[in-house]
C-alpha cells in the first residue's frame, strides 16, 4: 500500500495514541501465513527488544508500507539497521531505521479465527520459514502457477 509521509505520521500518531492499528493485508509477499483480506493488529513495539522472526509493519523507503519478519539488525555506515523480508520474497527489503517502524503484529484475523504470533502453528511457521529460506522459493513458484492459472 502506499502511502506519503505525512499519511505515515498520522498512522504513528494513531497506533502510538491508541495503542493499536488494525490494517487489511494487501499482497502475497507473507503467504500463507497473512493473507490477502486477513485484518493484521499491530501495536507500538521497542525495536530493541525485538526477536528473530517478529513481524514489523513499516514504512519503505519507496514509501509503501510492508508488514516484513524481523530477522535481525545490521551496522551500515555507523548506523544500526533493522532487516526484514517477506516469507515469499527470495530476498531481502532494503534495511530501514528504527523511525520507519511503525509496529509489531499481535494478531491475524482470518476466515474463521484469530492467530496470534504466540500460537503454536505461527511459531511452527515462522521456525520453518527462517530454518529453510529454499520455501520462500516454493512458495514464489506455487503462488505464480496459481496466478497463471486464474489469468
Amino acid at each position: 500500500m502506499l502511502i506519503d509521509e505525512h499519511t505515515f505520521i498520522l498512522l504513528k500518531s494513531t497506533i502510538n495514541k491508541d495503542g493499536w492499528l488494525e490494517l487489511p493485508a494487501f499482497g502475497y509477499s507473507m503467504y500463507p501465513f497473512i493473507r490477502q483480506g486477513n485484518l493484521c493488529r499491530f501495536v507500538p513495539c521497542d525495536t530493541s527488544s525485538l526477536k528473530k522472526g517478529d513481524i514489523l509493519l513499516f514504512h519503505s523507503q519507496d514509501c509503501r508500507l510492508i508488514a516484513h519478519r524481523f530477522i535481525g539488525t545490521k551496522w551500515i555506515n555507523h548506523q544500526q539497521r533493522i532487516l526484514l523480508k517477506g516469507d515469499t520474497n527470495l530476498g531481502f527489503d532494503l534495511p530501514i531505521g528504527e523511525e520507519r517502524v511503525l509496529g509489531k503484529l499481535v494478531s491475524v484475523q482470518k476466515q474463521h479465527f484469530k492467530l496470534s504470533p504466540n500460537h503454536f502453528i505461527s511459531k511452527l511457521w515462522g521456525k520453518l520459514i527462517l530454518t529453510f529460506p529454499c520455501l520462500s522459493g516454493i512458495l514464489q513458484k506455487y503462488l505464480n502457477r496459481k496466478w497463471k492459472l486464474q489469468y
